[in-house]
């Protein structure tokens, strides 16, 4: 086993941010810092064990992580539990399969750097073909008619999206307004937010989308297989899913989990949590283009296993 190195913060204090629904993100910049094993087993044993990651992160920001702690950045998803999923990898809707990191099968809550992608390739080359296959033939699925109506009004929607798309005819790319929308969402609806935040993400989000149908431009054709048209089709989407994570974030009143609410925290910087008000989940309706989407709440039980706030003292 490989000796892990300890992880400490600039100002040797961590706090971790954390909750009984899910843990939650790391509140300081956190280090990761070698001295100790190195002066236990010798640098020799640390390079050969880790030699690639140092020299990485060398040619990256030109320090060396054998003398210097390094800078590190806890990702949210590492602090995520993920679907529960059978042994064939099937949530508990039927038919509906989970795999890599939005399933909790291999490691739950407490995910690696390296394993989060093994998981994915684990579950995508070995464990669905051989999973997926046997529900298909075990049952009879329901053939579309391509004469439903609800075949035809998702088929009219997408033709008018693409012409839209298609003739626009703007001086800006796709990527362009994609990297606008990450920034916007990683500023204001990251791993720490507040309801002033919130509420500038919620009036960009708008302001972006609209300013994207005025002055996308979608290089090709839609006739023929173009990467341009389907990365835009997408981030139509992602302008009501970055807006509607902003609006449940605000809406959301605690720190719980990766959501960490600035104005609510203890005073030594953990997650305050406020369970007999947001013990649910949060399902929210789509209204209509430019509505407000309307909240569904789903309590959550806890039958075996009772809430309770963990403690890293």
């Amino acid at each position: 086993m490989a000796t892990s190195p300890r992880a400490t913060s600039p100002r040797a204090a961590k706090r971790q941010v954390d909750s009984g629904r899910g843990v939650g993100p790391l509140r300081n910049g956190v280090y990761l810092d070698f001295a100790d094993s190195i002066n236990r087993l010798g640098q020799k044993v640390i390079a050969d064990r880790y030699g690639n990651l140092f020299d990485m992160y060398d040619n990256i920001t030109g320090e060396n992580a054998y003398k210097t702690p390094m800078r590190i950045y806890p990702a949210p998803h590492y602090t995520m539990g993920g679907l529960w999923v059978d042994y064939y990898l099937m949530s508990n809707i039927p038919g509906l399969f989970v795999i890599g990191e939005a399933n909790f099968s291999d490691h739950g809550a407490n995910r690696l750097g390296a394993s989060a992608l093994m998981q994915g390739l684990a579950d995508g080359y070995f464990v669905l073909p051989s999973t997926l296959p046997n529900y298909i033939a075990a049952n009879k699925l329901e053939k579309i008619d391509e004469n439903a109506d609800a075949v035809k009004e998702a088929v009219a929607n997408v033709n008018d999206i693409t012409q839209r798309l298609m003739n626009t005819n703007g001086t800006k790319s796709v990527d362009h307004y994609h990297r606008e929308l990450g920034k916007i969402v990683w500023d204001y609806c990251g791993m720490s937010r507040t309801a002033q935040g919130l509420e500038k993400a919620i009036q960009l989000i708008p302001e972006l989308e609209a300013e994207f149908w005025e002055n996308v431009r979608v290089t090709g054709t839609a006739g023929e297989l173009n990467q341009e048209l389907e990365k835009a089709g997408r981030l139509v989407d992602y302008f009501d899913l970055g807006r509607l994570m902003c609006i449940d974030a605000l809406d959301r009143n605690e720190s719980c989990g990766g959501h960490f609410r600035e104005e609510y925290q203890t005073p030594e910087g953990e997650a305050l949590r406020n369970d007999e008000e947001y013990t649910y989940v949060a399902a929210w309706e789509y209204a209509g283009e430019g509505e407000m989407p309307l909240l569904h709440k789903e309590p959550l039980e806890f039958e075996t296993v009772k809430l309770a706030t963990r403690s890293y003292k």
